[in-house]
């Protein structure tokens, strides 16, 4: 029940904190959803056929208005100074997890992991339920934002 517990403090700050600074971020571009494909628990494809860049990836990673995996994971990021401890540590990811699983994991986890309070990254917004009204038909992250933290991950082997 603690750990449940703290995940929701974890979670609830975060939110708090983050989603002004998202909206602010955002543009049109970024709104825009790109559909995508699950088999056998899987995205093979990158998300409109486009390529990651791992060095955008990880800033992308450790920007706290965009993925803020620190938030919840540790990365090897020596220059960061506080990692998180709720999530599983992301050194060795690749080694764990293919490219498409990994961009599933991004994309929309709820679907492997159904209880976990990470947020699905590019979930069709039409899907979402609750939406405070400014992020209405938004994604967290756009496509090539998706494409550059799975090009990063890769490389955490």
């Amino acid at each position: 029940m603690r750990n449940r517990n703290i995940i929701a403090v974890v979670l609830s700050a975060w939110l708090t904190w983050i989603s002004p600074q998202v909206n602010a971020d955002s543009s049109k571009e970024e709104e825009v959803f790109v559909e995508w494909k699950v088999t056998d628990l899987k995205i093979q494809e990158p998300l409109a056929g486009l390529e990651g860049d791992p060095r955008w990836g990880r800033t992308v990673a450790i920007t706290p208005t965009k993925g803020n995996c620190l938030a919840c994971h540790a990365l090897p990021i020596a220059e960061q100074e506080f990692h998180g401890t709720v999530g599983p540590p992301l050194e060795g990811v690749a080694s764990r997890y293919t490219e498409a699983q990994l961009r599933l994991l991004l994309v929309d986890i709820k679907q492997l992991k159904p209880t976990t309070p990470m947020p699905s990254f590019h979930k069709n917004p039409a899907e979402l339920h609750r939406v405070a009204e400014r992020f209405r038909g938004k994604t967290v992250l756009t496509a090539q934002e998706i494409e550059d933290v799975v090009a990063y991950l890769t490389t955490l082997k």
